[in-house]
């Protein structure tokens, strides 16, 4: 199930939108992680990046077979190696993870999904106890270039309360300029 339209542009117009590597260095991604999932992974915009900060494993899953030969191109071009590929309906099918085996998972601007919980029981499933998943997601109390319509994007508290109420306790919150809020939960 495609998650609702999220206003994603061209590539090149999206990249202004971020700076991947201080994002990922904000949400808590270090060098010691082994096992990374990026749900929704896009263009590779944080995939790349977080491949060539550990020395782990990313699992970067789409729905969209376009964005997983334009990341397999990116990967080839740059000799990443350690990135595994997913086309995958992660939503209505789970990502096929084993429980309990990701030190961290990559929520970035797919929480407007209808029903978010779907998304957050998985992640929940697939961390290990005593790890974090990141949330970042489009701010609605400002005007943005792009992005989901404001009545679908969620806020910073309910993102909050789906965690809490999945199990997840909330571990850090911040604004990530100019356009998204950040949330790190961890699984306790």
């Amino acid at each position: 199930m495609k998650v609702r339209d999220s206003g994603m542009p061209e590539e090149s117009i999206w990249s202004d939108f971020f700076n991947p590597g201080l994002i990922l260095k904000q949400m808590d991604l270090s060098p010691e992680l082994e096992c990374i999932v990026d749900l929704g992974c896009g263009f590779g915009t944080f995939s790349i990046p977080a491949a060539q900060m550990i020395k782990g494993e990313i699992h970067a899953f789409d729905i969209d077979p376009c964005m997983i030969e334009q990341l397999q191109g990116k990967m080839d071009k740059l000799d990443i190696n350690n990135i595994s590929l997913h086309k995958n309906d992660f939503i209505a099918n789970g990502t096929g993870l084993p429980d309990n085996s990701a030190d961290y998972v990559m929520l970035f601007n797919i929480l407007h999904h209808e029903n978010p919980y779907q998304i957050l029981n998985e992640v929940y499933r697939i961390l290990k106890a005593g790890t974090k998943a990141g949330i970042v997601h489009w701010r609605s109390d400002i005007s943005t270039p792009r992005g989901p319509q404001l009545d679908i994007r969620p806020t910073p508290e309910q993102c909050k309360e789906w965690a809490i109420e999945t199990g997840f306790a909330i571990h850090k919150e911040l604004i990530l300029e100019p356009y998204h809020f950040g949330i790190i939960i961890s699984k306790l």
